[in-house]
């Protein structure tokens, strides 16, 4: 097959790894030199925004006001193309947000007026009027420049990009404060209405898919990186389903992947698979008892948020179940991201605070002291930050029991906001799924152990309750889990000390 290289590598991936940034559209060079440090950057930012961001009409002409000239927005994607360093672009996003969000003081003056109007009975049409007006003048002023972009030839895609450069902004604390938080929630919501399921188009590939495709998606994979061409061949052949979404505005281009394995039964194992092995030439459908969601991943940075995960596991069920129709069995594999920072987190507690043993037993100390020579707490803060101690047979059994009632303490009983601290339980759990297995040794791989002690977990779909599920979760955050995750559950609870 052409263009996909016999030697390709997919670098390694962090849980939520995006490909790299696309090249930037042709624009003015901008440098942070003496002339930048002298405000001149700042003030041509400054005329930017006055030209190319739309005065918002009054309320009466709303509606019969021009728009603006289409090259008033071109002008803001090309000089924004021009900025070549992130604080650049933070200083001109932060300048937007600040200059022209809402205006407070219309605000504040329709506020009173539908105030009014509730305390003095009035007809129906007048409220509602006001409460029309209400909500014109809370429509921030950028909101009109991103709209008008979203027209442009490309404009849609410009303004993911955008997204991802303001997500990175603020996680570098380039720009911070609450008109930033806001336009990101105002640009997150117009991305979630585009790219909206009725919007989006659900592709299977194959190896016989364009090269072009099979390279971005093994260049996207950031769960299980793709090691070779054989790889990639085995992840979209027989027994393996991958699918992902494109929009109408990005064609072809996988905005989200998900990867498939039809097994007998519910795996416990990703090496099994994930193997280096040819693929099975034919496809024997009776063998075919299980469908295992073991990799999804968002290859667009600036679509954080959107639901497009949901929307595509939700699109695959049916279309598995149209092809094997006696398929009844759907669940995860899915990576444990953050349990072993959190446990490393807590042994570190325990030195500083000198803080006795709150986490093993008496005997598994005594058990893990003998095979690690040492204290339990310092040893293990060594042992748990490399991947050499699953060399030692005798530290792995050692380990497997507190590790596995730590673990779904972690995943069970760890909140954020009331929901599931874990950002991969937290989002099956709102699909409606069911915490059911926590497999030990799952994940013999340097990112597996490093990242969660080799542990994974199957999270299981059963279709005729999801909807009950993912409601129960969503309103009163309770998790539905299996009897083997309660026990280890109520294990911690007896053994811990926490």
């Amino acid at each position: 097959m052409r263009g996909l290289r016999p030697n390709l590598r997919a670098p390694r991936l962090l849980p939520l790894r995006f490909p790299p940034r696309p090249p930037r559209p042709p624009g003015p060079r901008l440098s942070s030199g003496p002339a930048a440090a002298g405000g001149a950057l700042e003030r041509a930012m400054d005329e930017l925004l006055r030209r190319a961001v739309p005065q918002m009409p009054v309320y009466e002409l709303r509606e019969k006001t021009p728009a603006p000239a289409e090259g008033q927005c071109a002008d803001f994607v090309s000089f924004y193309g021009g900025l070549a360093q992130v604080a650049e672009r933070a200083e001109l996003l932060g300048r937007l947000a600040r200059g022209f969000g809402v205006d407070h003081g219309q605000v504040a003056e329709q506020s009173a007026g539908v105030l009014q109007l509730h305390q003095r009975p009035r007809e129906v049409a007048v409220l509602l009027q006001a409460e029309d007006r209400l909500r014109y003048a809370l429509v921030p002023r950028y909101r009109g420049l991103f709209h008008h972009i979203s027209k442009l030839d490309g404009g849609v895609r410009f303004l993911v990009q955008l997204r991802a450069d303001l997500l990175e902004a603020q996680a570098l604390k380039l720009v911070e404060g609450p008109d930033v938080r806001e336009m990101n929630g105002v640009l997150k919501g117009m991305l979630s209405e585009w790219f909206s399921s009725g919007f989006l188009n659900l592709e299977r590939v194959t190896w016989h898919s364009p090269c072009e495709v099979l390279q971005k998606i093994s260049e996207s994979e950031a769960v299980h990186p793709v090691k070779n061409w054989m790889d990639m061949k085995q992840r979209v052949g027989p027994y393996r389903r991958c699918y992902f979404f494109s929009h109408c505005s990005t064609p072809e281009e996988p905005l989200v992947v998900l990867h498939v394995a039809l097994t007998s039964d519910i795996s416990s194992n990703i090496q099994a698979i994930v193997k280096d092995c040819p693929p099975s030439e034919t496809e024997e459908k009776h063998r075919i008892a299980a469908a295992i969601f073991y990799s999804i991943s968002l290859t667009q940075q600036g679509l954080q948020g959107v639901e497009l995960g949901t929307f595509l596991i939700k699109r695959v069920l049916k279309e598995l179940q149209k092809e094997f129709p006696h398929l009844g069995t759907f669940s995860s594999l899915s990576p444990i991201p953050g349990f072993t920072k959190w446990l490393l987190g807590l042994l570190n507690s325990q030195t500083r605070e000198r803080r006795g043993n709150e986490l093993f037993t008496d005997s598994e100390c005594q058990e893990i002291s003998e095979v690690t020579g040492g204290p339990v707490t310092e040893t293990l803060k060594v042992a748990l930050s490399s991947s050499e101690w699953v060399k030692s047979e005798k530290l792995v059994r050692a380990l497997q029991a507190p590790l596995m009632r730590l673990c779904a303490w972690y995943l069970y009983g760890e909140k954020h906001r009331g929901y599931a601290l874990n950002p991969v339980a937290n989002f099956h759990l709102q699909n409606g799924a069911v915490m059911w297995r926590i497999n030990w040794m799952a994940d013999r791989s340097l990112k597996g152990i490093t990242g969660s002690c080799g542990l994974m977990v199957n999270y299981r779909y059963y279709l005729e309750e999801t909807g009950a599920n993912s409601t129960t979760y969503l309103g009163s955050k309770s998790i539905k889990a299996s009897e083997q995750v309660l026990s280890l559950v109520a294990q911690f609870q007896k053994n811990s000390k926490l």
